[in-house]
């Protein structure tokens, strides 16, 4: 190799290592704002009083006018389900809201499963611990839709590293490598047919930087796994 040759090449490797220490700064920047948007600690407000309407009688629709810092103040306001009744297929969706939203949808429809991320299901299999699975949804060559059900965990009910109350608990470690391995939700109840959760890894800063979504009934009939 030249001089000259050895010259470019290192001018090059600069510039990508720059660009990479770029990319590094503006992750964190964005992951701090998107911490900071989560509006602080619990203030006091029940349900109704963040919603607008009685819980009782909340829809997805009533949750989803929620800015970020509201949806934070739902979760804290809201009890955990009792474990025996999270039983069965539900249906689930992302709120997108907050900066890094757009990012946490891509990764939760294109890598986290094959096909979209359409749903969660569990079974209270022993007296206070079980197990579910995530629901995927894509489409055959034939244009219908396909279901795949994978990403097992475990769930159980305790206490939440977020604010310290109980919460049903979906844990990816026992069955999950890579990213996955460190995912982890809790859910809580806004009545019998919305529950609201809070996603987190260890990648995206863990439990002080959670994705909120929503798991939604009426359940419908376990079905079990697919063989892997």
């Amino acid at each position: 190799m030249s001089g000259l040759d050895g010259e470019y090449t290192m001018k090059a490797l600069k510039i990508i290592l720059i660009i990479i220490v770029a990319l590094v700064v503006v992750q964190l920047a964005l992951t701090g704002v998107n911490i900071l948007q989560k509006g602080g600690y619990y203030k006091g407000q029940n349900m109704e009083q963040i919603l607008g309407v009685a819980p009782g009688k909340a829809t997805v629709k009533d949750i989803e006018k929620l800015g970020k810092a509201a949806l934070f103040q739902l979760f804290y306001a809201a009890p955990a389900p009792q474990y025996e009744e999270m039983r069965g297929e539900y249906s689930a969706k992302t709120l997108p809201v907050g900066v890094l939203a757009a990012s946490a949808d891509i990764y939760t429809h294109h890598f986290f499963g094959p096909g979209r991320w359409a749903g969660k299901a569990f079974f209270p299999f022993e007296k206070d611990k079980g197990w579910g699975y995530n629901i995927f949804s894509s489409k055959g060559k034939d244009g219908k839709e396909i279901l795949f059900r994978t990403r097992k965990m475990n769930t159980y009910v305790g206490k939440s590293p977020i604010d310290g109350k109980d919460s049903f608990h979906i844990d990816y470690s026992p069955y999950n490598s890579g990213t996955v391995h460190s995912m982890h939700d809790e859910l809580r109840k806004i009545n019998d047919n919305i529950f609201l959760g809070m996603g987190y890894m260890g990648l995206g800063g863990g439990s002080i930087n959670p994705a909120p979504f929503l798991v939604i009934g009426p359940a419908v009939k376990w079905v079990g796994p697919d063989k892997e």
